[in-house]
Formats: C-alpha cells, sequence, structure tokens
C-alpha cells in the first residue's frame, strides 16, 4: 500500500506544487525534534515554539494562493456577468449557451481550488497527530484553538472556506438565470428548496460539505453503517464497473437486512411467554433473544471472509439457514422443548449475512450513489426494529392446522420462516453475482470503508516524551521519508490476517471508541431484551403494549439521526456530541432504577426513551470517530474494522441477555436494578475513558 506522503504527492495539481503543505519536510523536522531531545539539544518549549512557526508559515502559503486564486475566479466572474448583462438586452440562444458553459469552466476550476483545500487540510491534520504521536503532547488541540478563534485567524481559510461561498453563490446564482424557466422569473434565493440541478454545482457542494466536516442526514446515517470514502479527494470520480452494480441486487442486500433485524426484534415482546409455556422461568427470554447474537459472533467472521470470493452464495445460504432456524422456533411449541426453540435461534443466528451486505455496497455501489446505499442500509435495520415488534402486536391468535398451533408465540417463528422462503426465490431468479477480482483490487476501494485518514494515528495522550527505541524503529520503517520508497513491506502494510494482528493494531483510541460502541449496545440491549419481564410484573401490561412501546422506540430512530444529522453535528464537534450523549445515557440509567415506590409507568417509558435516542446518538457519533482513529489497516480484508465493531456489539448483547437470564434466578423483582448496575458501571467506565482521549479524538 502507498503511504499518505506519497499519495498525497501523486494527487497534486502539477501547476500548483509548490504552493501545498510540505508534509515530507515536515515529517523530517518531527523526528529531527525527537533526535534533539533525546540527546538535550532541545527542549519542550523550544520545540513547540519552533513547530508552531513552521505550521504558521505553511498555512500561511497555502491561504495567499487560496486568496490569490478566488480573486482569479471573482475577476473572471465579473467579466462574465458584463457579458450576461449584455445579453439580457440583447438574448441570444448561442451566446446563453457558451455562456452557461462558460460559467461551468469557472465552477471547474473551483472545484480544482477546494480540492487543493482540501488536501492540505488533510495534510495538516495528519502532520499534527503525527506530532502528538510522537511527543505525547497535547498539541493539536492547543494550536487549533489558538489559531481557529483569533480574529485574524488563517486556519478558518483552510478548514471553513471563508470566501469561497460567494463564488459558489455567484456561480450558482448565474447558471439558475440562464437556465430555461419556462417564464418563471424566481432566482434560487426565491426558491432555496429546490437548488440548482446542475453536475458542476453538486460537486462543488460536496467538496465543500467535505472541507467544512459538515454533514447532513444521508452522511450521517452513512457514518451509522461504517461504509465512508477515502480520505484523499480526486478531482476526477473513481467509477464502480458497471458491470459490478446491479440496482436489484443492492435492493435484494437492504431487504436481507430489513428481514434480519426484523427477526431479530419480532420474539422480543413473546419470548417471556413462550418460556413459560415450555416450562422455563420467564427470565429464560434473555437466552432466547439472545442465543442468536451467540452465533452471529461467529457468523460475522465465516461470512465476512466468504464474501471476498462470492455475494450470491452466502445469501442464499443465510436464507435457508433463517427458513429452517424460524421452522424449528415455531415448532418448538407442539414439541414441547426448550431445546429445540434455542437451537432454532442459533440457527437464526449462523444466518447473520450483514457483513455481506455492508461488503456488497462497499465494493459494488459506485461512488456516487454509495452514501445514499449506505444510509439505505441503517434505514432499513432501524425499519426492522421497528417492524418486528409491532408485527409481533399483530400476531394475536390461536388456532390449530392439522395438529400445528398458532398463536402469539409460534407466529412469529412462521411468519419469519415464510418470508425467508418468499426472499431466498427473488433471490434466486434475480440477484446478479458480480465479477470478483483479486481481493488486493477489491479491497482498494476499502471493504467496510473506514478512511484511511489516519496511518499516524496517536497511540493515546499517556505516553513517554518519546517513544521506545522499538516504536521509533517501527514507525520509521512503516512512514519512510524518502516519497520513492514510502512502501512499506507488504506484511507490514497489509490487513489484518487474524483477529489477533487486528487487535494489535487498535490504539487506545480505537479502544475507546469500540468500548463505548460494546456500551450503547449492551444497555439497548438490555432496555429491550428485559422489557417484557419487566413490564408485566410493574405495570401488568399485555403483549400488545410491549409490542407497541418497542415499536415507539424503534420508530425514534430515523427522525432523531434527521436532527443529529442535519443541524446538531453542523453545530458541534462529533467528540462534543459523543461526551454528551454519554452523560445522557448515563442519566437515563440512573433514572430507570426503582428507587422511588412505586414505581410508575411514565418513569419507566421516559428514562428509557432516554437511554435509547441518548443511545443512537451516540452510535452514530462513535462510528463516525472510530473511522477516523482506525488504522487503514484495518479498513480492508476479513478482520477490518466494521466486523471488530460488529463483534464488539455482538458479544454486548451476548453479554447482556445472559446477565437476564442468570439475573432472573433471583426473582422478577430484583431483574430491573441488578441489570441496569452493570449498565452504570460500564457507561461510567466509557465517560471516563473518553475523557482521557478526548484531545485524540480530532
Amino acid at each position: 500500500m502507498v503511504a499518505f506522503g506519497k499519495k498525497l504527492k501523486e494527487r497534486q495539481i502539477e501547476e500548483w506544487q509548490g504552493y501545498y503543505i510540505n508534509y515530507k519536510l515536515m515529517k523530517k523536522k518531527v523526528k529531527q525534534y525527537a533526535q534533539q531531545i533525546q540527546v538535550g539539544a532541545q527542549d519542550r518549549r523550544h520545540v513547540l515554539k519552533d513547530f508552531s512557526r513552521m505550521l504558521d508559515t505553511q498555512i500561511e502559503k497555502i491561504v495567499l494562493f487560496l486568496l490569490e486564486q478566488q480573486g482569479l475566479l471573482a475577476s473572471r466572474i465579473a467579466k462574465l456577468g458584463e457579458q450576461h448583462e449584455a445579453l439580457q438586452q440583447q438574448p441570444d440562444i448561442s451566446q446563453i449557451s457558451e455562456l452557461r458553459e462558460a460559467y461551468r469552466a469557472v465552477g471547474r476550476d473551483l472545484l480544482k481550488l477546494l480540492f487543493f483545500v482540501e488536501i492540505n487540510a488533510i495534510g495538516l491534520r495528519k502532520i499534527l497527530k503525527k506530532f502528538d504521536k510522537r511527543f505525547g503532547y497535547r498539541f493539536t488541540d492547543y494550536y487549533v484553538k489558538t489559531r481557529a478563534n483569533h480574529p485574524y485567524s488563517q486556519l478558518q481559510q483552510v478548514f471553513k472556506h471563508v470566501g469561497v461561498g460567494a463564488v459558489v453563490g455567484a456561480i450558482s446564482r448565474n447558471l439558475g438565470d440562464l437556465q430555461e424557466r419556462q417564464g418563471s422569473y424566481l432566482s434560487i434565493y426565491d426558491q432555496p428548496a429546490l437548488p440548482l440541478q446542475d453536475p458542476v454545482i453538486d460537486s462543488i457542494k460536496a467538496a465543500v460539505d467535505r472541507l467544512t466536516h459538515s454533514t447532513n442526514f444521508l452522511h450521517f446515517l452513512a457514518q451509522h453503517a461504517l461504509i465512508m470514502q477515502e480520505e484523499l479527494p480526486i478531482a476526477i470520480e473513481e467509477h464502480v464497473d458497471d458491470q459490478k452494480y446491479h440496482f436489484m441486487s443492492l435492493l435484494l442486500n437492504l431487504a436481507n437486512t430489513f428481514l434480519y433485524m426484523v427477526n431479530t426484534y419480532i420474539v422480543v415482546p413473546t419470548a417471556d411467554n413462550y418460556s413459560m409455556s415450555l416450562g422455563a422461568a420467564s427470565t429464560v427470554c434473555g437466552v432466547v433473544i439472545g442465543a442468536m447474537a451467540v452465533a452471529q459472533v461467529f457468523s460475522s467472521v465465516y461470512f465476512s471472509a466468504w464474501s471476498n470470493k462470492s455475494y450470491y452464495k452466502p445469501l442464499i445460504f443465510s436464507s435457508i439457514v433463517l427458513f429452517v432456524g424460524n421452522t424449528m422456533y415455531a415448532l418448538a411449541y407442539d414439541l414441547d422443548s426448550i431445546a429445540v426453540l434455542l437451537l432454532g435461534r442459533l440457527l437464526c443466528g449462523f444466518g447473520s449475512a450483514r457483513a455481506v451486505n455492508r461488503r456488497y455496497i462497499s465494493d459494488c455501489v459506485p461512488l456516487k450513489i454509495r452514501m445514499q446505499a449506505s444510509a439505505g442500509f441503517v434505514s432499513a435495520s432501524a425499519l426492522g426494529m421497528a417492524c418486528g415488534p409491532a408485527l409481533a402486536g399483530l400476531l394475536q391468535t390461536n388456532f390449530k392446522i392439522y395438529k400445528i398451533t398458532f398463536n402469539e408465540d409460534t407466529l412469529p417463528g412462521w411468519v419469519m420462516a415464510i418470508g425467508w422462503l418468499l426472499y431466498l426465490v427473488w433471490l434466486c431468479i434475480l440477484f446478479k453475482e458480480p465479477p470478483h477480482e483479486i481481493e488486493e483490487s477489491n479491497n482498494q476501494q476499502g471493504s467496510n470503508a473506514e478512511p484511511e485518514e489516519n496511518d499516524a494515528i496517536e497511540k493515546g495522550l499517556a505516553q513517554p516524551l518519546l517513544l521506545s527505541s522499538e516504536d521509533k524503529q517501527e514507525e520509521e520503517d512503516g512512514d519512510q521519508d524518502n516519497d520513492v520508497s514510502e512502501e512499506a513491506p507488504e506484511e507490514s502494510r497489509g490487513p489484518a490476517t487474524s483477529i489477533g494482528s487486528a487487535y494489535r493494531l487498535l490504539t487506545p483510541s480505537v479502544k475507546v471508541q469500540l468500548l463505548i460502541y460494546f456500551m450503547l449496545k449492551y444497555v439497548m440491549e438490555i432496555l429491550l431484551s428485559e422489557s417484557s419481564v419487566v413490564t408485566t410484573y410493574y405495570f401488568s401490561w399485555s403483549t400488545s403494549k410491549v409490542a407497541i412501546f418497542l415499536a415507539c422506540l424503534g420508530l425514534t430512530v430515523l427522525p432523531v439521526n434527521i436532527v443529529v444529522g442535519s443541524y446538531i453535528s453542523n453545530m458541534f464537534e462529533d467528540r462534543q456530541i459523543l461526551l454528551a450523549s454519554e452523560i445522557v445515557c448515563l442519566i437515563g440509567i440512573l433514572l430507570s432504577f426503582n428507587i422511588i415506590i412505586p414505581y410508575s409507568v411514565p418513569q419507566y417509558v421516559c428514562s428509557g426513551l432516554i437511554m435509547f435516542v441518548s443511545a443512537e446518538v451516540l452510535e452514530g457519533v462513535n462510528l463516525a470517530l472510530l473511522s477516523r482513529v482506525m488504522s487503514s489497516r484495518l479498513s480492508r480484508g476479513t478482520y477490518n474494522g466494521g466486523l471488530l465493531s460488529t463483534e464488539a456489539g455482538t458479544i454486548a448483547r451476548v453479554i447482556a441477555d445472559g446477565t437476564i437470564t442468570l439475573v432472573g434466578y433471583l426473582g422478577e423483582s430484583k431483574l430491573l436494578n441488578l441489570t441496569l448496575l452493570p449498565s452504570l458501571l460500564i457507561c461510567i467506565s466509557s465517560v471516563i475513558a473518553t475523557f482521557f482521549t478526548y484531545n485524540s479524538l480530532y
């Protein structure tokens, strides 16, 4: 794999090479500082002052060139404006077409300028992280705060595109005026909800969004799926081969995701009653619900490996296993066997093909619609999560056909078995297997697609002033100064080949994000899985009421993501939202404890809503940060970052469901408080860990 310095050089616009950040020089300086400190030739204060001065000089060079180019673009727009004014007096169709194309040419040059700024912004972030990693300082936080908040800030020009918006607006307005509007005299300012449909303008807006780190609803949902884009921008869009993309195959992957989430949660409202009807305690519902998660721990690995060779065969296998598993789940009632019930749920877990669904989107969907596809993946999951309990609430009937019982306990199994059978037929008829290339070639797009922005991730702030000689040598071997030899050996730059090697690539920042992901999945699983038992014990709720409660929780997912993705994430940094969400989740857990007697419905519903919503917000922000701080070596191969996060969440669900069953033996009266206690401790631990790594989450 090509290291960042060489990739940066390859992506530079040739005629502007002298104005880019000198990443190679600054990298050498960082190593030089380390050697000087080691022999006592420099002190900390001098190093910080000298490095700050160098950064200021580099940013000033970039900004002055940016302002010069903006002036040239503004001058061109002004001249075109004179022509536009003349055409309004004497319209000429051919000249209008030429003028429109001239404005588009200015737009394409502006797009080049935005790519220039974005590459420099990425280089700046990486050299700051490299400095923090080498010395263990919190220099990044200091430098950004002191420069960004200064009234004469040049850093704002790099990260906030000051002035570019005016150029974008001028191009958009004039293109809009030149566009045929069939007698309408409204401008783009009169119809802000109907933006100008022009490919150049769309590309510019996308580049501006990336540059400012602002996000929209689709982008925020895409982060939930952990299917992100490549780190460095390119002026020419990279297209996935048309032979690889097939809309119906994508739709089938999204349908698989939806059905699996329905399958997971459709049994939650009735699992306690089903367990009791088979002679077990109601709290065995924890094992019944969690059996799927136990199997998913293993299925995620083999499905991730299988997707290197095929997408069609894993989906076929998944559908067959889920059909058999749900049939066994339904038949357990007439067989009067809790073992058959649990085996059926285990088989359902072994059919989890979410790793294949993610991989298909990452490898086979064109870049221009990959964000929409990723958002569709998350939306399908959220919709399935809401539809599962809602569907269970509708299956309130009881009858027999040929000695086979159909009631509220068995119907979820029968409905899902029929659903997977129909899906299997649909899959066999319409799915198109894309051509598989060499695995390395496939993975260039980044499977499960964490960005490659973090080859030089900081290993935490609590490090010695200098790295050990072994660590130092390892970094030097993997990140050479000489651009000619910047490709590291394949074994040191290739993807992880085992869970162990993947774990060794985890830095403290990544471990904390995985801990947070573990915590939020644990909290959500405790809330959802024990809801039927708790509400029956305290409030005597029926299955229908439990189903409505769980469906309402599921339906909050998309509205919450709209608010966070469209508004909150544009107002605050991701790390600020992360910490705030953790604290709100902690408050929700505290409010859920049964301390005030009698325990009331408003207390349970409100505290549960706080826990669930804060965990949902936390998940999106957590995965966004995880994609930034994770090594690029974990963006490819079988043991990738997506698999690690999935395993962390699945293990959390297994432990949560096991906790419910174990605590249930102490009595239902103690179930709520004793299951919330581990949630409280894990949440407090994650908050503390976030404080320790807060400055590295940039």
